[in-house]
């Protein structure tokens, strides 16, 4: 079967053909952080699910060229700005940084280009003017510049192609400044947002005088000088649909860049919203994590990706905290399985069992089924756990299976929990936890081993000696 994905554009289910005629080129473009403030949970369910297609994609043999752009230039961060007093790039650079470093817990791959609204303002200023001269944005009186919806519709433009929208309801050439207004509350749209007071030091020259581009034009210039004015991917959350990226699309094409009839973008991926603990994310509620937050609280970035990775990433999705020690156990279910196997495996090579490889490549080929790809490993598992309690798993099969989880962890990207340190006066329990045994004084063996329980440790017994490993919660 085909990779096929759900594309908004046509809302579908098609097959993914890359534009570039071998096929093996792709361009992805991922909406990224606004850096006013630390990222929340909700916002990473959106970069889990872009590393995924992205790491499937390259899983499949396809080159990626992956960017996602930072926005560093919009009315949160200006006030924000405003308020601390503070430098601009002084301010978003602790939360950028904040970012990526999370980004990097939670082990997903760091994109190619990661671009800055800030850096690309001549972009902006350019892809603007084109748009004024075809006649499909207008000056206003203080120096901004607005997008004509019905100037480009009725040069040919379709203007709602990814929501439909009726235009009876909505109010057209009214004019919003802010980056926050309501979705269904105008037409036009800002291109440039001429210098007001309250904007301080954050503004730039322009031919139109001085100020500062709309949050959606960033996007385009960014993704266009990066990727071209056509590409592959466009992915983001649910929310941004509208108006986000209905205006990408008109301010793209409407510059005029695109040739033969080509789309400013091929196929339009987006990830369902994230409630927490059954409800919409709410600091009033108690509800609101940001990754740092879940570290705190002793989970992993490897937890929090496993529970973003077990929904499909279409469906709305209830992140719990009981859901996170879910996911500890599974991992740990996983992280246990593999020790099994690598103490049979010894030093013996083998490939991935193909048939096994297939099948998990199979799910995800569906539009990403994480649901059934998961449901695949844990009964391969279960089924290889039996084996080995068996002893019917010889060292080129445990090999092979550890081959394959490799190959489906390469897409999955849960990867290996951080080393953990056995203690010195542990390893003396559980050495005198086996002269005892040896000793036939098994009241002191039981002892030791509820010392050791107590602790946070429970001994395995395995064909190479026992081993201490730690109690999941």
């Amino acid at each position: 079967m085909a990779l096929k994905f759900f594309n908004t554009l046509s809302r579908s289910v098609e097959e993914f053909v890359p534009r570039d005629p071998s096929g093996r080129c792709v361009g992805l473009y991922c909406c990224g952080p606004t850096v006013h403030d630390f990222a929340h949970v909700g916002n990473f369910r959106t970069f889990v699910f872009a590393d995924l297609v992205r790491r499937h994609l390259q899983f499949k043999g396809h080159q990626v060229r992956h960017v996602m752009n930072i926005t560093d230039v919009e009315d949160k961060i200006i006030r924000r700005v405003r308020e601390t007093n503070a430098p601009l790039r002084d301010y978003t650079a602790k939360y950028e940084a904040a970012f990526f470093e999370d980004f990097q817990a939670l082990n997903c791959l760091r994109p190619d280009d990661t671009p800055r609204a800030s850096q690309h303002i001549p972009d902006i200023i350019a892809l603007i003017e084109k748009l004024l001269a075809r006649g499909v944005a207008y000056r206003s009186a203080d120096g901004s510049v607005y997008f004509s919806i019905e100037k480009y519709q009725g040069g040919g433009g379709h203007y709602g192609r990814l929501l439909h929208l009726n235009f009876a309801e909505m109010r057209p050439g009214q004019r919003v400044s802010t980056d926050e207004y309501a979705k269904d509350a105008v037409a036009d749209f800002a291109l440039w947002k001429a210098r007001v007071p309250d904007d301080g030091a954050i503004f730039w020259p322009s031919p139109w005088g001085e100020g500062r581009p709309g949050w959606h034009i960033e996007c385009s210039a960014m993704s266009m000088k990066l990727l071209g004015p056509s590409f592959d991917l466009h992915l983001g959350g649910e929310d941004l649909i509208f108006p986000h990226h209905e205006d990408e699309i008109a301010q793209s094409e409407g510059g005029g860049g695109q040739k033969n009839g080509e789309p400013f973008v091929k196929y339009w991926l987006h990830g369902a919203h994230l409630l927490v603990e059954g409800k919409k994310m709410s600091k009033s509620l108690g509800n609101y994590f940001t990754l740092r937050d879940l570290l705190a609280k002793g989970f992993t970035g490897r937890e929090v990706r496993y529970l973003l990775l077990t929904a499909h990433y279409r469906e709305s999705f209830n992140f719990t905290l009981d859901g996170l020690l879910g996911a500890r156990a599974a991992l740990a279910r996983i992280d246990d399985w593999q020790a099994k196997l690598r103490e049979v495996a010894g030093d013996a090579a083998g490939g991935p069992d193909p048939v096994l490889l297939s099948q998990f490549v199979l799910a995800l080929d569906n539009d990403l089924n994480v649901s059934t790809a998961w449901g695949l490993i844990f009964e391969w598992l279960r089924q290889t756990n039996k084996d080995l309690s068996a002893g019917q798993v010889s060292r080129g099969v445990a090999a092979s299976a550890l081959a394959a989880w490799h190959e489906m962890d390469s897409v999955l990207g849960v990867g290996a929990p951080a080393e953990v340190k056995i203690p010195a006066e542990l390893k003396a329990l559980l050495q005198a936890r086996q002269a005892a045994r040896q000793a036939k004084d098994f009241q002191r063996s039981d002892a030791i081993r509820d010392e050791l329980k107590a602790k946070g440790w429970a001994i395995e017994d395995t064909p190479k000696g026992p081993r201490l490993k730690r109690i999941v919660n």
